[in-house]
């Protein structure tokens, strides 16, 4: 199967032309698919700060969650905040980004399914339910059958990832993501936006777990997390090897 790489396309782009902070994308007409049961995770829930333990402003968000099927494939962003933050700030943090995306971008939420700080603390982003299939807008195009998951920092060339935030997003990762999926295979996609790297309508072979570049003219989610993606596949798979021998 042929694998497009978006990469590329961000060497001969001008860099003044990429997205440089990672943001969620206005939704053109909604999809509101009817979510399938829930099929059984392929990987325990892990700890999960709920949008009332980090203090959500409810009254903020503008439109009732939207619900799609089977997760198919995890999306990894960051959040383009400075990485000198205690993890104590990090609701405080979220507080802040929430007003920003939804009264200074005009977004209904956070676009984020979900939110990891560089301690592994993993944080419930976009209203509607942890365990249920709720469509972001972290990635045009794609944000049905996907899931978002955000680094709060930012990741430029050099920048150190640490373990713990890999392992925090490989967890909500494994939980999320369809158990008949491999973490370290390849998903038929079919993008829904003209907006995105792809043709409304075309067909697309991507990564279980990619990167926000792989689908959006985007820098995210920065040059150090992005080559850190095989290491999340790779604990993913392993967190999912253990939940079956369990």
């Amino acid at each position: 199967m042929w694998l497009r790489r978006t990469a590329v396309c961000a060497m001969v782009v001008p860099l003044a032309f990429l997205v440089l902070r990672d943001a969620p994308v206005r939704l053109a007409a909604p999809e509101r698919t009817t979510a399938k049961p829930a099929t059984s995770p392929g990987a325990p829930r892990p700890t999960i700060v709920s949008r009332a333990e980090w203090h959500a402003d409810e009254g903020l968000v503008k439109e009732g969650a939207v619900y799609t099927g089977t997760v198919k494939a995890v999306f990894v962003h960051h959040t383009g905040h400075t990485n000198a933050y205690d993890c104590v700030d990090a609701p405080k943090m979220l507080r802040a980004m929430e007003e920003t995306h939804v009264r200074g971008e005009g977004w209904d939420d956070i676009g984020y399914n979900f939110v990891v700080d560089r301690c592994g603390t993993i944080y419930e982003g976009r209203a509607g339910g942890v365990g249920r299939s709720v469509r972001g807008a972290h990635a045009t195009g794609f944000n049905a059958h996907s899931v978002g998951i955000a680094a709060l920092g930012t990741f430029d060339p050099g920048v150190r990832v640490p373990k713990a935030l890999i392992e925090g997003i490989a967890k909500v990762g494994a939980w999320k993501l369809d158990r008949a999926v491999d973490p370290r295979g390849i998903v038929r996609m079919v993008s829904t936006n003209d907006e995105s790297l792809y043709r409304r309508g075309e067909v697309v072979y991507l990564h279980a777990v990619a990167g926000h570049r792989d689908t959006f003219q985007t820098y995210c989610p920065g040059e150090a997390l992005y080559a850190r993606l095989p290491a999340i596949r790779a604990e993913m798979a392993r967190i999912r090897a253990a939940a079956r021998t369990s």
